[in-house]
């Protein structure tokens, strides 16, 4: 490991200076959407996330007011491959969102901050001039995940057969040889948080879910999924299935009342703070955003304000075995871009991979925690990778918008050490 601190100061705006950030002149959220997220195995577990992310892609074009023909480009998010067309994934959106098919489309993965680089990729396009509308996905389906062999196509040798979880697999980094709850319990050493502070943290993020949950803020970014057919010109149908004798999924599930007692009866996974539920829930979900020019935007009338404005990304690189605290250097070099403090910022949404890991990005950057994830986290509602950012996006802007606040930055980490924010301000 090469980070040399000393546990009670830890000192992370070093890794700020590699860090790239990149301003948008001209790119305006206008509307978004997304899925309900779905506890692992649920509802949406036979969905395909090409089906999940067409789903919020079509809920959110029609919130915009925008003809789809309209779309320039589409830019869609996916982690994990999960359909044995998932190559064509980001086409296959964009595609049966109405997008004209003289129009691009590519699909983008930086693991945990996906979602992120996909609207940040979509803002660019309309800041140069290239898109007068983007259309913006990050998709996931856990559920779905493989058991895969990489090593059998010439064969099965004796003994030799090697089919393993993918998913399970995956949040093992083979870099620095640490799983990913393993890096927030180095966190969590560094930053001195507690096994009661980091059960203590996630009771909050469910209460706050809940009170959000109750009194429909989390409904307002959900379009609820039925079962449907996708159809377009030129195109076969795409088929959308539920489980018998479910109707309709119109709420996350995760989401519940979850004491601190009741978590502190739990043990640890990784031999320190965190445990299954202080940590992120595995779901699977779609969230979508459209991205315009102001001028488009000024234009689209009959339909509810913009959301707001996307001003700024930035993506951070940090040591493998603290990928957890990718966002406070990626913030950090953000603001100072901006010539911003984090005073200036109004609300933070920074996804909750794990308890400790999520307290220390907040005490790293000095956040008051009543402006740090005001509505829950992914410990409440989930983590579907890819989705993740979208959804981060798109609700910290519902949010500025419901309170008439100007400013926000929306954040995650990403699995072998990095981290993305983006600032996005009232419209």
């Amino acid at each position: 490991m090469n980070v040399a601190l000393n546990p009670a100061t830890p000192d992370w705006t070093r890794y700020a200076e590699g860090a790239l950030v990149e301003t948008f002149a001209d790119a305006v959220l206008v509307a978004g959407a997304r899925t309900p997220f779905v506890d692992f195995n649920g509802a949406l577990a036979l969905v395909s996330p090409t089906d999940l992310g067409i789903h919020a892609a079509r809920a959110a074009i029609a919130r915009a007011g925008l003809d789809p023909a309209r779309i320039d480009l589409t830019v869609a998010g996916n982690c994990i491959q999960a359909s044995f067309d998932s190559l064509f994934y980001a086409r296959h959106i964009g595609l049966y969102a109405g997008m004209r098919d003289d129009r691009p489309a590519h699909g983008v993965q930086r693991l945990c901050t996906t979602g992120f680089e996909a609207i940040a990729q979509g803002a660019r396009a309309t800041s140069a001039g290239q898109a007068e509308a983007a259309l913006c996905v990050g998709t996931e389906s856990m559920s779905r995940a493989p058991v895969a062999s990489f090593t059998s196509r010439g064969g099965f040798a004796l003994g030799g057969v090697e089919f393993k979880d993918f998913l399970w697999e995956a949040l093992y980094d083979t870099g620095c040889a640490t799983a990913m709850g393993g890096t927030a319990e180095t966190l969590a050493r560094l930053h001195n948080v507690t096994r009661e502070e980091t059960d203590a943290y996630a009771a909050e993020s469910f209460a706050r879910a809940v009170a959000a949950q109750g009194a429909g803020r989390l409904a307002e970014e959900i379009a609820p999924v039925t079962a449907q057919v996708f159809e377009g010109t030129g195109l076969k149908p795409r088929k959308l299935a539920l489980p018998r004798k479910v109707a309709e999924v119109a709420a996350d599930t995760h989401v519940r009342p979850t004491p601190v007692d009741a978590l502190a009866a739990l043990k640890p996974v990784f031999g320190g703070v965190q445990t299954g539920g202080n940590s992120s829930a595995i779901v699977d979900g779609a969230a979508a955003v459209v991205v315009t020019t102001g001028a488009v935007a000024a234009g689209l009338g009959g339909g509810a304000a913009p959301l707001g404005r996307v001003v700024a990304a930035c993506a951070a690189g940090v040591p493998a075995e603290v990928m957890g605290i990718g966002p406070v250097p990626a913030t950090l070099a953000l603001l100072r871009r901006m010539g911003l403090r984090v005073e200036d910022i109004d609300l933070f949404e920074i996804n909750e991979a794990f308890g400790a890991q999520a307290e220390s990005v907040r005490r790293a950057l000095g956040v008051p925690r009543e402006r740090f994830n005001v509505n829950g986290g992914a410990i409440a509602f989930g983590h579907p990778l890819a989705a993740t950012g979208v959804r981060c996006v798109l609700s910290v802007a519902m949010e500025l918008r419901r309170r008439g606040l100007k400013r926000a930055i929306a954040g995650a980490c990403a699995g072998g050490g990095q981290g993305m924010a983006v600032l996005v301000e009232a419209a």
